[in-house]
């Protein structure tokens, strides 16, 4: 039997270096510029009595409590590992990506039920004050937007910070639009109908948001991989007679990791056939973080079998 671990570097501070924090300077700024206008966004929204308004200001409130998690998840996923935790603590920013899905899908259904509120009650909406706040938003959406867009292609706590902040740059588009029909047609049930489609257009993204952050406490195996793709790229290897126990999972945004056993022939060949794996797999499936167990037949048959 020989067991190794052959990551591309044992050095702890690359295994604890997650994809948020390559940028955690613009999630910081980030945070400040809305911090700062969800004040502005409150304040106007109480006196303009504008739904609209006070949906993207909770919007905001969100998009800061999303920003300050993620922020929180960089400094515990910089934490070094210890005996207990041996991979750290980077998957807080998973755990982070998820509290932002489920605190969104509730923030919508409450901006629903007020909107169902106000057509049953209409309240009077004071426009041009309305519109100049939200004007002012969108300028801090896209400039938020702009600091997160890279970041969100790498890391799964970025990527539901800058979902956040796209939620409520067209929640600010929706009330500039509620406000400009109150403003020229004095229609006020505008207001709590863009008050309502804020709270719905994000839904399908931050579903997706959820089923991804699940995905990955459920150890699932990551998108882009196939393992059927995976397990004959193995068995292709020469000597290799058979593979089980072979799961690929991800520990957090960037990071994947597998882990198998494979049956060879001969096991003179077991580092010859240890290097050929791990070359396969860095290489084919881009996995540099792989445990790997070379075996004979005799020792497979003597294994405990498990159902997983």
């Amino acid at each position: 039997m020989k067991e190794v671990d052959v990551p591309a570097s044992s050095s702890q501070n690359e295994v604890t270096l997650t994809a948020a924090g390559r940028h955690k300077s613009r999630l910081s700024v980030a945070l400040l510029l809305t911090t700062t206008f969800m004040a502005v966004e409150i304040v106007g929204g109480l006196w303009t009595n504008s739904l609209a308004l006070l949906a993207d200001a909770a919007h905001m409130m969100t998009d800061a409590g999303g920003l300050a998690l993620a922020l929180i998840a960089i400094r515990f996923s910089q934490r070094p590992r210890t005996p207990r935790n041996t991979f750290g603590y980077v998957r807080t920013e998973v755990l982070s990506a998820l509290i932002n899905a489920v605190v969104l899908l509730l923030l919508t259904i409450y901006i629903v039920y007020e909107a169902y509120q106000r057509f049953l009650d209409p309240p009077d909406v004071v426009g041009w004050p309305m519109l100049v706040v939200a004007v002012v938003g969108l300028s801090v959406n896209l400039i938020s937007m702009k600091l997160l867009s890279t970041g969100s292609a790498e890391s799964l706590n970025v990527k539901g910070a800058y979902f956040e902040v796209l939620a409520d740059m067209l929640g600010s588009l929706g009330v500039i639009v509620a406000a400009l029909v109150v403003v020229i047609t004095g229609w006020q049930l505008a207001d709590p109908i863009i008050g309502a489609g804020i709270g719905l257009l994000i839904v399908p993204r931050t579903w997706i948001l959820l089923k991804q952050a699940t995905h990955i406490l459920m150890e699932g195996t990551p998108p882009e991989i196939d393992m059927t793709l995976l397990e004959k790229a193995l068995l292709d290897i020469p000597g290799v007679i058979a593979i089980h126990d072979l799961h690929v999972w991800t520990i957090t945004s960037g990071a994947d990791a597998m882990s198998g056993h494979l049956v060879v022939a001969d096991m003179a060949s077991a580092q010859t056939t240890l290097a050929a794996a791990r070359d396969a797999l860095r290489t084919s499936f881009g996995l540099i973080h792989s445990t790997i167990q070379i075996e004979d037949k005799a020792l497979q048959n003597t294994e405990v079998k498990r159902t997983f």
